[in-house]
């Protein structure tokens, strides 16, 4: 309490407080006290009186606060391809971007991911994943600028250190020249473990290992980076069941469907998360509820691949730990998560359940703490109370697009993309009236434009 009682404090008052704990609680008229880096408190109406070291006090009415969104998946290089084979279901976009992927490097990296780091933060995500595979060779140090990236940003954030070793030449869709050795990809995503991780409370930067997906990835690969992620104390991340394609590939392959691949090679636990899983049966939900296994769930990006649809109300009755992801923006061009609450809660609404699949309270719980739940961190993020990490957004609404909507959580997911006014990362400022106050916005764009076209002109040449 002493170190509490001498650390700078934030108050934030006269708002509608979303605190998506584990009772749904929420105030009509609130306030919120940040201390350090940390929530001091929340509740209804004015702050405590007497705090001590208050240096910025916010009068937040007409606004909504709810917790940072978690984003749990996404492809940040991905950033300068945008806008590209737009008509293409998943293996064949594959076949048709990753010669151009291929020949990435690192400044194309660092501009891309600052460009996608950028757009979610000033779109409310706190914590962002990225699903980093593709390491060309002589590209340089690729893993180290996208962290770089984040740290400048502001962001919490986890880089899934992916890999592929099954090219062109072993059946795999990538070309050979940009996929790593067996030996080489466990080497250098045990060396990024060494370099970044962090497992403290309330760390900025985390690493997962994350081999790409069955059909770019041996099954040695798969087997041997669950035994490094678990000797190393890390999480695990993959692509898992996105297609109906990747199922036939899975039978004719292995002799299995993708869930009974995982579980063979290690990778099913309450350690592990998949993105998409759109092609799951009653046996597979059960064995992700058994093991504890997440997904990330992304429907922009399955609804532009034309994937399908994930079964995300049946994987909720089970217990399945479900959150939202952006994916990579060459299949979600936007590039935001506060976009993919509304996705969310629509295209579920097309499947079985119809208008019983998601409410838009649970649709925010999938973006905030059901991020957090399938990231191992929700101890520390993914709701507003005490103790917890001061990871929170101001959404404006009393604009012309939300005012007549009396229901804020309504406003924020139903309605169009809200404004954000404030977000705090580990209690400090990183967005100020819809603007980033970390990076030069401006300049991002005028970098990722620049790299996009050089990436462009050099894939031309290949």
């Amino acid at each position: 309490m002493a170190a509490a009682s001498r650390a700078e404090r934030t108050v934030i008052e006269n708002c509608a407080i979303a605190t998506v704990d584990a009772d749904d609680t929420e105030y009509a008229l609130g306030h919120v006290v940040i201390a350090g880096n940390l929530i001091e408190s929340v509740g209804a109406g004015p702050a405590p009186e007497g705090l001590e070291n208050v240096v910025h006090r916010i009068d937040a009415t007409g606004h909504l606060a709810t917790p940072g969104l978690v984003n749990t998946h996404h492809h940040f290089y991905q950033w300068i391809t945008r806008g590209l084979a737009t008509d293409h279901n998943l293996f064949d976009w594959l076949v048709a971007l990753y010669p151009t992927w291929a020949r990435i490097d690192e400044p194309m990296v660092y501009a891309a991911a600052q460009g996608s780091l950028a757009t979610m933060a000033r779109g409310g995500v706190t914590t962002a994943v990225d699903h980093h595979y593709v390491y060309p060779r002589g590209s340089g140090d690729l893993s180290g600028a996208i962290v770089r990236a984040a740290r400048e940003t502001g962001v919490r954030f986890t880089l899934a250190r992916g890999s592929m070793d099954r090219g062109e030449s072993d059946g795999g869709l990538p070309p050979d020249f940009a996929v790593e050795s067996l030996d080489d990809a466990l080497a250098a995503t045990e060396a990024t473990v060494e370099e970044h991780h962090d497992a403290s409370f309330g760390a900025m930067t985390q690493v997962a290992v994350a081999p790409c997906s069955p059909f770019s990835v041996s099954t040695e690969l798969m087997r041997r980076g669950a035994e490094l992620a678990r000797r190393l104390g890390v999480r695990l991340h993959t692509h898992g069941s996105e297609t109906a394609e990747e199922e036939k590939f899975c039978h004719e392959l292995f002799g299995m469907g993708p869930t009974d691949y995982f579980e063979s090679t290690g990778w099913l636990g309450a350690d592990v998360w998949m993105a998409h899983c759109v092609h799951m049966n009653d046996s597979d939900i059960a064995a992700f509820a058994r093991t504890g296994t997440g997904v990330a769930h992304c429907p922009s990006s399955n609804a532009r691949l034309a994937a399908g649809i994930a079964r995300v109300p049946d994987l909720l009755a089970a217990g399945v730990p479900v959150g939202l992801g952006v994916d990579g923006t060459a299949s979600n061009e936007s590039g935001e998560l506060h976009t993919e609450l509304r996705a969310a809660l629509l295209i579920n609404r097309l499947g079985a359940h119809r208008e019983a699949a998601l409410n838009a309270r649970e649709a925010l719980r999938l973006g905030t703490y059901g991020g957090a739940r399938v990231l191992g961190r929700a101890a520390e993020t993914g709701s507003l109370e005490a103790g917890k990490l001061a990871d929170l957004v101001l959404w404006r609404m009393d604009t012309l697009a939300h005012s007549s909507i009396a229901d804020p959580v309504t406003a924020l997911v139903l309605g169009a993309p809200a404004p954000v006014t404030a977000s705090f990362v580990n209690g400090r400022r990183i967005v100020e009236d819809g603007r980033l106050l970390t990076v030069d916005e401006d300049a991002v764009a005028r970098s990722t434009r620049d790299e996009a076209r050089r990436l462009a002109r050099i894939a031309a040449r290949g």
